[in-house]
């Protein structure tokens, strides 16, 4: 049987960024951007709920991985993200918001439910 472009199965990294988009919706989250790239640093998914402004970095796993997808999200992964969000906020320049960086750790089960997990504020700004 041939693959076609359109029947394809979905990248495990893509299904656990669009669970935790609507993960964040569900949790009153307005959604401003996804995998938006500033230079070469990319941001998985931009939301805001209130005066806050999350980026959020997220990290997707077959239950069956050895390592906790968080953990996946070291100090060059960080920098990076910070990079990309000093970009944002230079672009936005309003200073009535907060911002913070969350990580939202995707597992999938073969069977079964994914299980989402979401941390906020899981690092600095150094």
């Amino acid at each position: 049987m041939r693959w076609w472009p359109w029947r394809r199965p979905r990248a495990l990294g893509q299904r656990g960024e669009d669970l935790a988009a609507r993960y964040l919706r569900r949790q009153g989250y307005a959604i401003l951007g996804r995998n938006v790239c500033f230079g070469r640093y990319e941001i998985d998914i931009i939301a805001q709920t209130g005066d806050t402004v999350a980026f959020v970095e997220v990290k997707t796993r077959r239950s069956d991985d050895a390592v906790e997808p968080e953990e996946n999200v070291g100090y060059v992964k960080q920098r990076h993200i910070r990079r990309a969000a000093w970009q944002y906020i230079d672009e936005r320049n309003d200073p009535n918001l907060y911002y913070r960086f969350d990580i939202i750790a995707v597992l999938i089960p073969a069977h079964g439910e994914p299980d989402i997990r979401h941390i906020p504020d899981a690092f600095g700004d150094e």
